[in-house]
């Protein structure tokens, strides 16, 4: 079985408070986008797990969380069969793009379906949840959602099926740890109000549902933004050569280092891709749609 696996935007991101299970509890407006990784399981006549891919970035072993997927549903029903993941691998490691949670989702999806589990949608976010925050968006078969309480309470943003937007997206070569991220912001940012924090993102609705870039550009947020330029200065860098190609909606992705540009079609966010691997060879440059 063959699956696509998306990556995500984060068009909005007020971190509100930490927990006292040590996660924070936030607000987030997710994206799915076009660009994605390739994801094959195939099963094996023993037990084992394994995981396959030419990338030297995704740990190999039970940190990868496709792996963890696929152990979790394993040995919660006993499954006597194993596993070969081969990942085809296209989104960056570690860059704010939900690639590893996004694997995690299309194993869970792929497994209830090749190991007949007949779990329900509800189900799977269950077990996509003791994954990680992230993992529950990508069960949901939706292009636009709101994240609240640790990002894993998803609520599908229906009225916005038809919304497409293009992107330009830069991955400068930059390895941001988000633990680090959010002990940072513990220590020295302050907090989010959840009204306001609700107020913004309704705002930032009604500017997707026009597909309106120039109020965008007012609403895109991400309280990790300044942390992550604090502590990692050549962060800022691409949002700085967005700005001067005269890219205004521009915004950093989960914990950073990626950054996209909301553009007004494929044209632009082409002519655009052109400039960008010109301006830095070390960056990775992609042209993304929302993935509807």
């Amino acid at each position: 079985m063959t699956l696509n696996s998306y990556a995500k935007l984060n068009l909005y991101l007020a971190v509100l408070n930490r927990r006292k299970d040590g996660y924070h509890n936030i607000k987030t407006i997710f994206e799915r986008i076009t660009l994605a990784d390739t994801i094959t399981l195939k099963p094996r006549r023993d037990k084992k797990l394994r995981i396959i891919s030419a990338s030297p970035d995704i740990p190999k072993n039970i940190k990868n969380t496709a792996l963890r997927s696929a152990k979790l549903l394993q040995d919660s029903f006993n499954i006597r069969q194993g596993l070969d993941i081969k990942i085809v691998k296209r989104i960056p490691v570690g860059s704010g793009l939900g690639g590893g949670s996004s694997n995690a989702a299309s194993v869970l999806i792929g497994l209830n379906q090749l190991w007949k589990l007949r779990l329900s949608q509800d189900e799977l976010i269950g077990y996509a949840g003791k994954i990680g925050a992230d993992v529950p968006f990508f069960i949901y078969n939706t292009a636009f959602a709101q994240g609240d309480e640790k990002g894993d309470k998803i609520t599908p943003l229906k009225h916005l099926q038809r919304v497409r937007l293009w992107h330009i997206l830069i991955v400068p070569k930059i390895k941001v740890s988000t633990p680090v991220i959010y002990k940072e912001w513990d220590k020295k940012f302050p907090k989010v109000t959840l009204t306001k924090a609700e107020s913004d993102a309704k705002i930032l609705n009604s500017a997707l549902e026009k597909s309106d870039i120039s109020l965008l550009a007012k609403v895109l947020y991400n309280s990790l933004n300044k942390v992550t330029v604090k502590l990692y200065p050549q962060a800022e860098m691409p949002l700085e050569k967005l700005s001067s190609l005269g890219v205004r909606a521009a915004l950093m992705s989960g914990s950073g280092p990626a950054v996209f540009g909301v553009v007004s079609s494929r044209k632009d966010a082409v002519t655009l891709y052109h400039k960008l691997k010109k301006a830095n060879r070390l960056w990775r440059v992609f042209v993304t749609t929302t993935r509807r």
